[in-house]
């Protein structure tokens, strides 16, 4: 079954204004299904412009000259150099906060290199072979400012010593913000620094350690006591498909 639109031509009848002959002029008025009526300039450039991105892939890796602390001891100078993770960005949309991103990683991907004779020094000197520190992180999210360069971001992880198959505490639990501004505790204090044209920056935090149920470790590192986490790294965006 098929349909067929007829068009009529409208008629449209004028009379002449001559009072010695009265005249019909008889205008014809057509339209067509098929024209289509032009697209301004502006409706235009309206339809190609993009909107702006506000989810994103967030890719974070660690660098080296790191150093971690704890307690009154001197610090560790740590190579972190080989760390990754991946998070999804979203831009926050209050105006008080430009061009913000709140960013959540996943902890599948985040990997930190442990701290052994490898990637270590303590006094100058690699750790001993058999010594070893796991970090497995548990939580990794916050803020990153891709304007003003300011990182906030919440960071807990258990950290696992191990004395070859000898010895293994149970975990510390390591719960503090890595920022780039200041992080101050009572006995520990650091200043990072802000994201470059690079995407580098170096992330500080002190943290609070509570005792386990392992005499020797809360005597060693006369615990509950502080850590400090110094870390170079390097924070880059790419939009998402």
């Amino acid at each position: 079954m098929s349909c067929k639109l007829n068009f009529l031509k409208p008629y449209i009848t004028m009379k002449s204004s001559s009072p010695q002959k009265t005249r019909t002029k008889t205008l014809s008025l057509s339209y067509s299904p098929n024209q289509q009526e032009p697209i301004s300039s502006t409706t235009a450039a309206t339809q190609t412009q993009l909107p702006k991105t506000n989810v994103f892939t967030v890719s974070f890796k660690t660098l080296g000259a790191c150093k971690l602390g704890i307690s009154r001891y001197p610090d560790f100078d740590y190579n972190a150099e080989g760390g990754i993770g991946t998070g999804i960005g979203t831009r926050v949309t209050d105006s008080e906060m430009k061009d913000v991103i709140s960013v959540c990683f996943d902890m599948k991907t985040l990997y930190i290199p442990p701290l052994e004779s490898r990637t270590t020094k303590f006094l100058g000197l690699p750790l001993p072979p058999f010594l070893k520190i796991d970090i497995v992180p548990e939580l990794f999210e916050g803020t990153i400012g891709r304007e003003s360069g300011k990182v906030d971001l919440e960071f807990m992880a258990k950290f696992l010593f191990s004395v070859g198959s000898i010895y293994r505490a149970p975990p510390l639990l390591v719960k503090t913000v890595l920022t780039s501004e200041e992080s101050k505790g009572t006995i520990r204090s650091g200043r990072g620094e802000r994201l470059d044209k690079e995407g580098k920056c170096r992330l500080v935090g002190v943290a609070i350690v509570d005792p386990i149920g392992d005499f020797l470790m809360n005597s060693f590192l006369a615990l509950p006591t502080e850590c400090l986490a110094s870390l170079n790294a390097a924070i880059s965006f790419s939009n998402t498909s």
